[in-house]
């Protein structure tokens, strides 16, 4: 493929395997990575980070890296019949059983599902949480969809990375490519096959979403998709935001 960046990842035994360009398999005597690297990835809601790049977030918790799951709503609004505080209180339990399949720290912001704000208090509060955490690479939303609260997440973090002096790497994840992802052309592809049942297993913690039919109906497609392309059988993708630097 005639792309910049093309990453696979053939297991976690390959030797020198790389994902986002952090190794995978390079560990000191005590098992731990030699260089130790911090991934965040943040989701408008709960089920976003896991659907998006729940791959990748296994493979680097497995390879002992630190992963922190952001999640910018409660999903108060995403369960019928029930008030934001219930939907909430089950949303979250959902989010904790899934990180603890991805072995994920989590963090919730307070913005408001279905609800949610770009205004210059809400760019400080994500300034000020990412700079915090201080990651090395930083996975959210690709800024062009048609769920509102998918755009303002991305646009926000997209404020944080160049207020913060573009000090980490930046990617963008496709959510339902076609359907609320528009016009995304992935420059990354990560081999999740050696995750994909963990993976998996995450997304299913979410079980107030029906994840049977979303599965099924939408993320399987892309998983199968993104994998013909990176030539695998199930794959993510992600698009790198450059500087004029990085391509020079």
């Amino acid at each position: 493929m005639n792309r910049r960046e093309m990453i696979k990842t053939a297991g976690m035994a390959a030797v020198g395997a790389t994902v986002l360009g952090v190794p995978m398999t390079t560990m000191a005597a005590d098992g731990a990575p030699t260089q130790k690297k911090k991934l965040m990835v943040i989701g408008a809601h709960p089920d976003d980070p896991e659907t998006i790049a729940g791959g990748v977030m296994c493979l680097f918790t497995q390879a002992g890296h630190e992963v922190v799951c952001v999640y910018l709503t409660r999903g108060e609004a995403g369960i019928a019949g029930m008030s934001h505080s219930e939907a909430a209180a089950v949303r979250v339990k959902e989010c904790e059983a899934a990180c603890a399949v991805t072995g994920a720290r989590y963090i919730f912001m307070d913005q408001i599902d279905g609800n949610t704000e770009v205004n210059l208090q809400r760019y400080k509060e994500m300034r000020e949480m990412i700079e915090r955490e201080n990651p090395d690479i930083v996975i959210t939303h690709w800024p062009i969809d048609s769920h509102r609260d998918h755009a303002a997440c991305g646009m926000l973090v997209l404020d944080a990375w160049r207020r913060l002096g573009r000090k980490f790497k930046l990617y963008y994840a496709e959510a339902m490519s076609g359907d609320q992802s528009q016009m995304f052309h992935p420059t990354t592809w990560v081999n999740i096959g050696p995750v994909v049942e963990q993976k998996h297993k995450a997304c299913y913690c979410h079980v107030s979403q029906h994840m049977d039919d979303l599965y099924s109906g939408w993320h399987e497609y892309m998983e199968r998709f993104r994998g013909i392309e990176c030539r695998c059988k199930y794959a993510e993708a992600f698009a790198l935001h450059t500087t004029a630097e990085e391509i020079l």
